[in-house]
């Protein structure tokens, strides 16, 4: 005879408590990712919106550089970069992302939790923010979880005229381009101006948080450091850092605003003082050509 769910101890034992964050820089008390997120001013808007949205690069990374294991971040991740990643989507107006990186990670809905999407309606947003996927074949698999869901909405920001096949989700398309590439300056002033997108939270991949700072777009990274060290990938090609593509010339600037622990796992906020960093025909031989 089966036992009923009351009698099961692993079916009455309680959810665990999130994990917290503790500031190092500057000190503070422990608290959740979202009251880290909240007091990071993120959820903050300006009455009259900008030219272009503030744009956030929030990247994992093992101890020794590595930003993929076998291809995919997941492996690097820990439960406390699980929390920020989300409290981070939940106060973004929208998630940029590659065409490789929902190819690799196999993206879903951006925001699936019904508590968050509250939160997020509590603050005159959007349940859903949508996932601005940048992409110069437009060629994505309608059975990838994000473009398979009806609660998604996707912009595609392309210099294409393709389109992508029927999906479930509802996709429409930000076409700008510029020498036969994505004008990522212009897409950008559209977020703003027809989509009233002030903060643009993008997720890599690494080819395109460099083309972010080629184009002087980028605002702050958050980079979670995971305790691992993982040596050199193979194949050749396959070992890829935060930023993938030419050496920068300058190299980028940055202040550290914020650092936190959980465990063994680093979290540093970054503000970006310096862009431009790479020269136009280097942008142009960038991964927006894929």
């Amino acid at each position: 005879m089966g036992s009923s769910d009351a009698e099961d101890p692993a079916a009455a034992a309680p959810a665990p408590a999130p994990p917290r964050l503790t500031p190092l820089l500057p000190a503070g008390e422990p608290a959740s990712a979202a009251d880290t997120v909240a007091g990071f001013g993120l959820w903050e808007r300006e009455s009259t919106p900008p030219p272009r949205p503030r744009v956030l690069l929030n990247m994992v990374s093992s101890a020794d550089g590595r930003a993929t294991l076998a291809g995919r971040s997941g492996p690097l991740s820990s439960p406390a970069d699980r929390e920020l990643f989300h409290a981070l989507r939940a106060c973004s107006d929208a998630i940029l992302v590659g065409a490789g990186t929902v190819r690799g990670e196999r993206y879903g809905p951006t925001v699936p939790d019904p508590r968050r999407q509250e939160l997020r309606r509590a603050h005159g947003l959007d349940p859903q923010p949508p996932a601005c996927i940048v992409t110069a074949s437009v060629r994505l698999d309608p059975a990838i979880p994000l473009l398979d869901s009806p609660e998604s909405r996707v912009l595609v920001l392309t210099a294409s005229e393709e389109s992508l096949p029927p999906t479930r989700a509802s996709v429409d398309y930000l076409r700008c381009a510029a020498g036969g590439n994505l004008d990522l300056a212009a897409a950008f002033a559209r977020l703003a101006a027809e989509h009233g997108v002030q903060l643009l939270l993008c997720e890599g991949g690494p080819h395109l948080g460099a083309e972010l700072l080629a184009a002087g777009l980028l605002d702050e990274l958050y980079l979670a450091i995971a305790p691992k060290l993982l040596g050199t990938a193979a194949p050749q090609g396959a070992d890829l850092r935060i930023l993938a593509g030419a050496e920068l010339e300058p190299p980028a600037e940055m202040e550290l605003a914020a650092v936190l622990a959980s465990d063994s796992h680093v979290f540093l906020r970054y503000v970006v003082v310096s862009a431009e960093c790479v020269s136009r025909e280097t942008t142009a031989s960038s991964s927006l050509a894929r």
